[in-house]
């Protein structure tokens, strides 16, 4: 946490510093107006995975054809793995990763470069699944930097930096996160027909925390449930509660002897393909093939799913309306 605090403050001193030496700049005009999004992911390192974040990235600049739009990785972790494939770089561009992914930077980065375009107003959008660990830090570097403030306003280094809500949207009554689940669930109906064809049970991993417990899994798959009522839908996380195990006594007294396994996750990552379909006696596949089940692993993930996807594209909209904010 001390490390985070120590970048935060530097970052905001690095900021602070672009918009005091580069305060002409603002003058010029950037390329498509002085309005710019960033697709915060938290990111992933698997090659295969990579097209759900661009899927994202390209839906937005579809639907925002003026605005310009770049893209961000929350995971310090994942974005030093990318920095080391750098060193070969061709070798990855050859395997069809853009080079906004392959010299993907970090948020304070992303922003300071928009700020040096000339950008005045920001939306970042997570796509993170709920509001956990990753969306309360990256809002905290937002608001930090939004919170900048100058001797005189016209040298503030922006008019507007705000950050959307993720797709199962977060605490408070600005918004209600049960209509954002709803329409989540909304966006599943492919799964649920799938499982139903196959007469299997559709069991989703989502990523999960350690830190604090949230009851938004247990929600989203009470309302599955409701709203495809011939599926028994059952979505546990790789980390916190409720893991495989918790799942298990429900799921053995079903009778139903197939899986349909999935992430619940924006990308099929290193926890689906390891954690969730890899070999090794603890992935919730081998588990699963242990206690009996035939079980048919599905690694896509959300952002692959367009119907999802529009949920950020639609949260992108919602921030920008409620702040003033013109997208083109």
């Amino acid at each position: 946490m001390k490390n985070r605090v120590k970048q935060l403050v530097w970052g905001l001193v690095c900021v602070v510093t672009l918009a005091a030496s580069n305060s002409g700049a603002s003058n010029s005009a950037p390329k498509q107006g002085d309005t710019a999004i960033i697709i915060a992911s938290f990111g992933t390192t698997v090659p295969t995975a990579v097209q759900s974040i661009v899927n994202i990235y390209t839906k937005a600049r579809e639907a925002y054809p003026g605005t310009e739009v770049k893209v961000t990785f929350t995971s310090n972790i994942i974005r030093s793995v990318w920095q080391e494939r750098q060193t070969e770089a061709q070798e990855w561009i050859d395997m069809g990763i853009p080079e906004e992914i392959l010299y993907v930077k970090n948020i304070i980065s992303t922003i300071g470069d928009l700020r040096e375009e000339g950008y005045r107003n920001i939306i970042v959008q997570p796509t993170h699944m709920f509001y956990m660990e990753q969306s309360q830090d990256l809002k905290a570097y937002v608001d930090a930097i939004a919170s900048i403030q100058t001797t005189k306003e016209k040298w503030r280094p922006f008019d507007k930096l705000v950050m959307g809500r993720p797709a199962l949207g977060m605490p408070g009554d600005r918004y209600d996160y049960h209509k954002d689940m709803a329409t989540a669930v909304t966006t599943l109906a492919a799964d649920a027909q799938l499982a139903e064809e196959e007469g299997a049970l559709l069991v989703y991993m989502g990523h999960g925390n350690e830190h604090w417990s949230t009851g938004i899994y247990a929600e989203t798959q009470k309302k599955m449930r409701e709203v495809y009522p011939a599926v028994k839908t059952y979505i546990g996380v790789v980390e916190g509660m409720p893991a495989i195990d918790d799942l298990l006594p429900a799921m053995n007294h079903s009778g139903i002897k197939k899986v349909i396994l999935k992430p619940f996750m924006i990308v099929a990552g290193d926890h689906a393909v390891n954690d969730m379909a890899g070999e090794e006696a603890d992935s919730w596949k081998s588990i699963l093939l242990k206690e009996g089940y035939e079980v048919q692993p599905v690694l896509e993930g959300l952002g692959s799913n367009d119907a999802f996807v529009q949920i950020f594209i639609d949260h992108i909209k919602d921030v920008a309306d409620e702040n003033n904010i013109h997208l083109k």
